[in-house]
């Protein structure tokens, strides 16, 4: 029964914030004919590179698409910035498994919209699809070439690395206030490079725009979580002709801590997380003709994934998923006049749905899925199931 309302509710909530989900912001897209538009347009803040952009030409209108082949460039206020090229890209994999014995990139051209990172004498890209990464770079007018990096093989046991991105930046970045080893110490990511065009944009005394640069976004979060727990229990044997032991449906408290990493893609909208929570029941049975009792605490460590729906500047709905593992010490099912059985849980999962509210406060509902507590008994089974209502806050 609890377990059905859970899932309606579930589902109520979820149909009612699609919407919610659908944030259009305000920004601009250039087609080619080089006709500016200015729009609202879906912010999904992409981890890969779109190939396409869902816009509004205003709140009231109907939601229209324009795909790679009719955009130029478009933008999102300051925040975000694509531009449409004709580019040489190596997709050569960094996968240990699929190196190759080449240290020269296999290029192959493409049309790309490449995400901006800085803009100014000197622009500095970014591409990314999966687990591959390009970065890009140009001079005021000038054409997008790649700034190559590749792993390749040397022996079977040996790997290389091929940094010539190193050295295309000395020759064509060159400034006064910039030495050689600047270049030479840097690595194959977005904070080194930005950091490099920025610099030289900044030795040239030409405007940039850093995109999102001087923005901090909170990636993590510590939050204590406190509730109470509806618990119940069955337990049974099947070579014994009797009917189930029934156990009372009990609440009791539970603390925790949990960690949690944002994602920093797609509107922080996907979060990690992990931590550890105290919690008990206890309660009594009748099970063939004798009196059982159960006196269970456990820690209970969680590790799982969330997403949050948006629905303005403080509120957000969440739901996530959790994979669930059972730590408890010298606790068993006790019975008046046999031989106790030892608890020995196995791992379940648990699945939830909650409100937060300024970053700070949230409200969880939470579903657990089955727990077997006698899972090292070959003819016993057990199941015991949990409903949590969890407050939490977040200290940093």
């Amino acid at each position: 029964m609890i377990k059905n309302q859970f899932l309606l509710l579930a589902l109520t909530l979820l149909s009612t914030t699609c919407y919610s989900q659908i944030i259009f912001e305000k920004g601009y897209y250039i087609n080619n004919e080089n006709q500016k538009t200015t729009c609202l347009i879906k912010n999904l803040e992409w981890k890969n590179n779109p190939t396409k952009i869902e816009y509004k030409l205003s709140e009231s209108s109907k939601i229209k698409e324009a795909s790679i082949q009719s955009i130029k460039e478009f933008g999102i206020a300051n925040e975000l910035k694509y531009v449409r090229s004709k580019v040489l890209i190596d997709r050569s994999s960094e996968n240990i498994s699929e190196l190759s014995y080449k240290k020269a990139p296999i290029f192959k051209e493409e049309t790309l919209l490449l995400k901006l990172l800085v803009e100014g004498k000197a622009n500095l890209y970014k591409y990314e699809d999966d687990n591959l990464r390009r970065f890009f770079f140009n001079k005021e007018s000038g054409g997008i070439k790649q700034l190559v990096y590749k792993s390749y093989n040397v022996t079977n046991t040996k790997i290389g690395k091929n940094n010539t991105f190193r050295n295309q930046l000395w020759v064509n970045l060159k400034c006064s206030t910039m030495s050689m080893s600047l270049a030479e110490n840097l690595d194959y990511k977005k904070k080194d490079l930005v950091n490099y065009f920025i610099k030289y944009n900044e030795c040239n005394n030409t405007e940039f725009n850093a995109f999102n640069s001087s923005e901090k976004k909170d990636l993590f979060n510590l939050n204590l979580r406190a509730g109470f727990n509806s618990s119940s229990l069955t337990i049974g044997n099947s070579r014994l002709n009797v009917k189930d032991g029934e156990f009372d449906s009990n609440l009791s408290l539970r603390i925790g801590l949990e960690a949690e990493f944002i994602m920093p893609f797609n509107k922080n909208k996907w979060s990690l997380f992990a931590g550890p929570s105290f919690q008990y029941y206890k309660s009594e049975a009748v099970y063939a003709e004798q009196k059982v009792s159960i006196d269970y605490k456990s820690i209970e460590l969680s590790l799982g994934i969330r997403h949050y729906v948006f629905l303005n500047e403080k509120s957000k709905l969440f739901f996530n998923g959790a994979f669930l593992y059972d730590i408890s010490n010298n606790l068993v099912v006790a019975f008046e006049s046999r031989s106790d059985l030892e608890i020995k849980s196995l791992y379940n999962f648990g699945f939830g749905m909650g409100y937060k509210y300024g970053d700070s406060y949230s409200l969880e509902l939470r579903y657990e899925t089955n727990r077997d507590l006698l899972g090292k008994y070959t003819f016993w089974n057990s199941q015991y199931k949990t409903v949590a209502v969890i407050f939490g806050f977040t200290v940093f």
